[in-house]
């Protein structure tokens, strides 16, 4: 299995310190560098292979949320997580916006911030509880979107399932369906919410507070 090659962004060497030894005690892990802003890091990733982003918001310079859609404009498959000490709903809706492929507190355990990084290298999404409820508090079923009241019981279970970050393979097991019927239900909702990629459906999913 390759070596997953982590970059670390944030500007409190502490943190950076405390990240590089957690994630390089990690079998198939790999720190490659760190920066201290966004614009180190995009510089950085010019010249680094890093299939792994662990990037702060506040920052001097350029800012995690600039950063991030520098990154996300790009071509290739580098994948962005949020690592933040805030919570804030209307941030973490701009940064699902842009292409962010997950969001993380600081006081995330060890366990989860490895899921996290795991899942979201296979290419699925991971948003912390603590985030997904804070944004679904804001979604009662009064506010949906006309386009969600037209989806069936099995779509919104399916984008449900989506936005908790299950793979087609693990939804299959779990509506006991194959993995290629997810992947059309996938291709059918995008076209039926007008998204273009599994982060715009989690983000119509938290918008309109569907989760399993």
């Amino acid at each position: 299995m390759k070596e997953l090659n982590i970059l670390l962004v944030d500007d409190h060497q502490i943190i950076i310190d405390g990240l590089r030894a957690l994630v390089n005690s990690v079998e198939g892990m790999h720190v490659i560098g760190d920066a201290n802003n966004g614009k180190e890091a995009i510089e950085m990733l010019k010249v680094l292979d890093a299939d792994v982003v662990l990037m702060d918001i506040d920052m001097p310079v350029m800012n995690g949320l600039d950063a991030t859609k520098a990154i996300k404009d790009q071509p290739g498959k580098t994948r962005v997580i949020i690592l933040s000490m805030h919570c804030d709903s209307g941030m973490v809706k701009e940064l699902i916006g842009i292409g962010a492929d997950g969001y993380l507190m600081k006081n995330t355990s060890k366990d989860e911030l490895i899921e996290a990084i795991t899942k979201v290298a296979s290419g699925q999404q991971y948003f912390a509880a603590d985030v997904t409820l804070s944004l679904l508090k804001e979604n009662t079923p009064s506010t949906q979107s006309k386009l969600a009241a037209e989806l069936t019981k099995r779509e919104r279970e399916i984008l449900g399932l989506i936005a908790d970050g299950f793979s087609n393979k693990e939804i299959g097991e779990k509506l006991f369906i194959s993995h290629r019927t997810v992947d059309t239900h996938r291709s059918n909702l995008m076209k039926k919410l007008e998204v273009n990629n599994i982060a715009g459906l989690v983000g119509f999913a938290i918008k309109n507070g569907i989760s399993t």
